[in-house]
């Protein structure tokens, strides 16, 4: 061959590998059991939830609110961890082990405060300056230095721990309240000394995955001595799924390429697992990890794999056996979708659990399309049944306390879902579902209105920044870039389903020209909408529409789809 013809293969070679042709359709790949949830669940209504997570913002930030177990909020003067001073929130309505005059006004929760704070930045509420009070800087008193740990607690001191909370003896306990905080500093940046803490967390997280080196079979691991332990608490494996969540987070902050190595490392280890160790909100963080994973680092972690661990729960005899995702119709009421307890009396379901799964699982589809039908169905499934934990939403009959409902400020639901009742009352004999919570099992003298949660309720802005309604009720827009931290650069990416058996039309509008690409089908679906426009999507299918510069150059390689060299798609 003579060098031309050889350049005139190369050259055919690149064309063929970067054209500006659309990708072809993805394969769907399904989650078995959300094929078991309905399509249109029944009866159907779809809250503000936007609106429900700045309203509960306005509640419980209100340190002059008057009235029965008000205020909700309370400043802590301890000085633990850090010399200032912090503030509380009740964990539930009328917690007596807590507020400014119990245990010295020092027993309050993290994934309660982080929960809030983070909530009200998913819906553009600035904490770092409200009121006078910079409560992001308050809330680092939970990084507990005193007991040489150097991660976010749950407490912020041992002191209280015993109260309840975990705290250095429930493995989840010690990990969430470090991937709140992360996503905390996401939202809200720049204050004094959060890049500090989250490169010491990354650090502490990295050296606990090392010493494990691919075990995790602990009930919780101690960050001061760098070793697991055991004691009564099952064995909490999905804490890898937190660590790598931690990690690659900080990979994409810092840069460090040793934080990449312990991400891939602790996906490994949960990958490792012969059967689910579901533990209550950790997993789903995992398929997360593992399909942003293969997506930006070409590996081939198996996404299916970590998705039905967490749908169909777990199984594991000595694990929390039976947690996972409700599918199923109680009553009168569908109430797929929602997390908790398969097992326990026929099914309980939680709200702040509930609204977790939505965090890493919704932005999940980004990096993994095939996922998207059985993404959208569950979350159109979990949005609608969530309503049911808030005492105005569900009828006075299916409920415990509707004479009280009126302190929750329409705001703040009930810890729980039950098909039955959990405290054996005469008069929900027969009842299905019944909203209460475990509130009144906690501690002796707690009142009824500890069922009233505030910790479930603090997280409801996952919901609020994520889920739009649409023109056609049923049809949600779901924002995949709102809990998507630490993404690169990305243009607006919505994931729609489409519940009906016939095609639907979906307004769209847009104060500059835009063109629609959805990266399931892989073509462009609307051309050129300069103020309002619309695109149809087919009965029973999704799509993850990007919104792109009207006339984008759009360009493939094996890897990825680009637009003005951002990337659309990694298929």
């Amino acid at each position: 061959m003579n060098r031309n013809y050889l350049f005139w293969i190369l050259c055919c070679f690149v064309f063929a590998s970067c054209t500006t042709q659309p990708q072809t359709a993805v394969k769907e790949l399904q989650i078995s059991r959300v094929e078991s949830m309905p399509n249109q669940p029944q009866p159907y209504k779809m809250l503000d939830w936007h609106e429900k997570a700045v309203n509960f913002d306005e509640a419980i930030f209100d340190f002059d609110a008057t009235g029965e177990f008000r205020p909700f909020i309370w400043l802590d003067n301890a000085k633990r961890n850090l010399p200032q001073t912090t503030f509380g929130l009740y964990t539930v309505i009328g917690d007596v082990r807590q507020g400014p005059n119990k245990n010295k006004g020092e027993f309050h929760e993290a994934i309660n405060s982080l929960g809030a704070l983070m909530s009200a930045g998913l819906v553009g509420i600035d904490k770092r300056d409200q009121k006078g009070y910079n409560f992001v800087k308050m809330v680092q008193n939970y990084f507990n230095t005193d007991n040489g740990w150097n991660i976010m607690m749950n407490n912020t001191c041992p002191e209280v721990a015993l109260l309840g909370g975990g705290y250095g003896r429930d493995w989840w306990y010690d990990v969430f309240p470090n991937v709140l905080y992360y996503a905390v500093s996401e939202l809200q940046p720049n204050v004094e000394g959060a890049d500090a803490i989250q490169k010491t967390i990354a650090e502490q997280f990295f050296k606990a995955d090392s010493i494990l080196n691919g075990n995790y079979d602990y009930s919780y691991f101690d960050y001061a001595e760098m070793k697991g332990k055991r004691n009564q608490i099952p064995y909490q494996q999905d804490a890898a799924a937190g660590h790598a969540y931690v990690l690659y987070s900080a990979y994409q902050k810092f840069g460090d390429p040793r934080y990449l190595e312990g991400a891939k490392s602790a996906i490994e280890a949960l990958l490792s697992q012969k059967e689910s160790r579901f533990y209550e909100v950790l997993m789903p963080f995992g398929a997360y990890v593992a399909a942003r994973l293969n997506a930006e680092q070409g590996t081939n972690y198996d996404v299916s794999k970590i998705l039905d661990w967490t749908f169909d729960g777990c199984t594991a005899e000595k694990g929390r056996t039976g947690w996972g995702i409700i599918a199923d119709r109680w009553g009168d009421y569908d109430v797929s979708g929602i997390q908790g307890s398969l097992t326990q009396d026929g099914g309980y379901g939680f709200l702040m659990n509930t609204f977790d799964m939505a965090w890493p699982l919704v932005p999940m589809v980004r990096y993994d399309q095939e996922y998207a039908r059985s993404i959208g169905k569950w979350m159109l499934n979990a949005a609608n049944s969530s309503r049911l934990f808030y005492p105005y939403e569900i009828p006075d009959k299916n409920q415990y306390l509707p004479e009280n409902k009126s302190i929750t400020r329409n705001v703040i639901a009930y810890e729980g879902l039950k098909k039955v009742d959990a405290y054996n009352t005469e008069e929900f004999k027969g009842v299905s579902p019944v909203a209460l919570g475990d509130g009144p099992n906690w501690v002796v003298s707690q009142p009824k209105l500890s069922m009233f949660s505030i910790y479930g309720s603090a997280h409801a802005g996952i919901f609020g920044s994520i889920i739009r309604k649409t023109n056609v009720e049923k049809i949600l827009q779901l924002d995949c870039l709102a809990t998507d931290f630490y993404k690169n650069e990305s243009y607006p990416t919505y994931l729609y389903f489409n519940p009906y058996d016939e095609v639907k039309k979906i307004d769209y509008s847009s104060e500059q020209g835009v063109d629609l690409y959805d990266i399931v089908s892989g073509k462009l679906v609307a051309e050129k909408i300069f103020g309002k426009g619309s695109f149809s999507i087919e009965g029973n299918k999704a799509m993850v529409v990007v919104e792109i510069p009207a006339g984008s150059k759009i360009e493939r390689s094996k890897e990825k789809v680009t637009a003005n060299g951002i990337v659309i798609s990694f298929y």
